[in-house]
């Protein structure tokens, strides 16, 4: 299995940045991940 590029502790925050309203192509952005991956 690969290794993730993030910690769990930044993919919560994105998750829950997400859920504060927070665009996911505005998030995609700031943090350099593809939306596909976001989704993933």
């Amino acid at each position: 299995m690969r290794k993730s590029k993030s910690t769990e502790s930044q993919i919560m925050a994105i998750i829950k940045q997400n859920e504060r309203g927070v665009s996911v192509p505005d998030l995609c952005r700031e943090h350099g991940i593809s939306s596909a991956l976001f989704y993933k």
